[in-house]
């Protein structure tokens, strides 16, 4: 079996490295150990948002009061229900949208675990068949290889963890029964939007996070973020971690050790464990064809995409850069085009949209005041609250802010943070906004359609001449 391309792998890089080579007439073949998709549509984004969006249909009716003249509630939760119907969904986006989509285009998906060799010729991969495809061994040849195999939970070291029947995001969302409390170890945006998930859906909810919550964006998005989930009832152990576990009858008993060098226990149905993600490059044999990992056991590549091994290449989450199906994809066909077209073409990252799919919703592009003071810049910012934002006046919910950074000499926008409704809407033409090197005084000039939650950019970007409050509601 000799092909053009070969990729390990059936994710949003694979897919897009494989609809790019097909286009200019070159063969494909996927091999996929697993199911077909990859996580994003599979565990990952797809079924977390579905989720997410029942779950906040549900606290929407729960907060309908805060309205005057409105009353509403939220009744109990049909758990095997729900997760039924994320089933389904996920069902139909792989189908339509991978296992026909590859169908359409013409290349085969082969069920089966693929590894390197190292033979004369140059790298071959050996693929041992799923038994549902005949079993068996095969070998494939190509003129490049592309490793794409994403990444896995990663759990750290704790004291009887392997023992307890832990959960992690993957697991999370195949649950058919809604359990009574859960323990969620980790502060990042996979642990606070399952965190918030499941309390909406009427778990008790327990966080606990090594750091503040999220880390790493602005220390204002963190306290804004830990006042909502406080609102909401979720207790939050910042600056601690989890020592031991340990199963008493159908609960998990875990040890808090906290700030001051206490120790507490915490109890719960349930441990979710999100504590980030690895690159998964297991079993591949990478070291037999000269392929480089890293640390973390992520493929090292060039700026290009190409391993140590010229016709071997990696893209998304296991070359251990930003973990987005979006990059994923943007490098998926990067790579295809480097490979067969000659392109040498990279992705700047400068303007790399993020968003947490919390409610308020939590989106940052560009730099932080921190990094952008450690890279030698004299910043300039302006934090706005929500208040200030006619939309979220009158949505009654002005939980949130937007946060600008500016390099104080020249103006131009270096960074731009939000906590508030429909910010992943927001930070989109905060996106433009960067990209195309724009100052906080051309972006306080341009533009912005009244009682939109996107019209808090030019409201912040005003407060660097003008006090906001001081403002018209509609005449900024």
């Amino acid at each position: 079996m000799r092909y053009d391309l070969a990729i390990i792998g059936s994710g949003g890089a694979a897919f897009a490295a494989a609809i790019a080579a097909t286009r200019v007439g070159r063969s494909v073949v996927m091999i996929e150990r697993a199911t077909t998709g990859g996580t994003c549509v599979n565990v990952g984004c797809v079924p977390s948002k579905a989720l997410l969006a029942a779950a906040e249909a549900r606290h929407t009716a729960s907060q309908a009061g805060r309205f005057p003249g409105i009353a509403a509630s939220a009744g109990p939760v049909d758990g095997p229900a729900l997760l039924a119907g994320k089933d389904a969904l996920v069902e139909a986006l792989r189908t339509e949208k991978y296992i026909d989509l590859a169908a359409d285009y013409g290349w085969e998906i082969v069920d089966g675990t693929a590894r390197f060799i190292s033979e004369d010729s140059g790298p071959v991969l050996v693929v041992d068949v799923g038994a549902a495809a005949g079993g068996g061994t095969t070998r494939v040849e190509a003129e490049h290889y592309l490793i794409a195999t994403g990444s896995t939970p990663w759990a750290p070291p704790i004291d009887g963890l392997p023992d307890v029947g832990y959960l992690t995001s993957t697991t999370a969302t195949e649950l058919h029964q809604l359990p009574e409390s859960m323990i969620v170890f980790g502060g990042g945006y996979v642990a606070l939007e399952q965190a918030q998930l499941f309390a909406r859906l009427g778990t008790e909810v327990t966080v606990v996070a090594r750091s503040r919550l999220l880390s790493g964006e602005e220390p204002e998005i963190s306290a804004a973020l830990a006042a909502i989930v406080a609102d909401e009832g979720i207790t939050v152990h910042t600056g601690s971690h989890l020592t031991a576990v340990r199963r008493a009858g159908e609960r998990i008993v875990a040890t808090l050790g906290t700030p001051d060098g206490a120790e507490r226990e915490l109890c719960a149905a349930q441990l979710l464990v999100a504590t980030g993600r690895r690159p998964a490059t297991a079993g591949l044999n990478l070291e037999t064809v000269g392929v480089t990992t890293g640390r973390r056991g992520e493929i090292i590549v060039d700026e290009y995409l190409r391993t140590a091994t010229t016709r071997i290449w990696a893209a998304g989450d296991v070359t251990g850069g930003p973990q987005f199906v979006y990059v994923a994809a943007a490098q998926g066909t990067l790579v295809a085009d480097n490979a067969f077209g000659g392109a040498a073409r990279t992705l700047d990252y400068t303007a790399l949209p993020r968003v947490v799919f919390t409610s308020p919703a939590v989106a940052s592009v560009g730099m932080t005041d921190a990094q952008a003071t450690a890279a030698g810049l004299e910043c300039d910012c302006r934090v706005l609250p929500l208040a200030y934002v006619t939309r979220a006046v009158v949505n009654r919910d002005t939980r949130g802010l937007v946060k600008l950074v500016a390099q104080a000499d020249t103006g131009r926008l270096l960074g731009v943070h939000a906590v508030a409704e429909n910010a992943g809407e927001v930070i989109a033409a905060a996106t433009y906004a960067l990209t195309a090197g724009m100052t906080v005084k051309q972006l306080a000039h341009t533009w912005a359609p009244y009682l939109t939650m996107a019209e808090s950019l030019k409201l912040a970007a005003q407060a660097y001449t003008v006090d906001v409050a001081t403002l018209s509601c509609c005449a900024g």
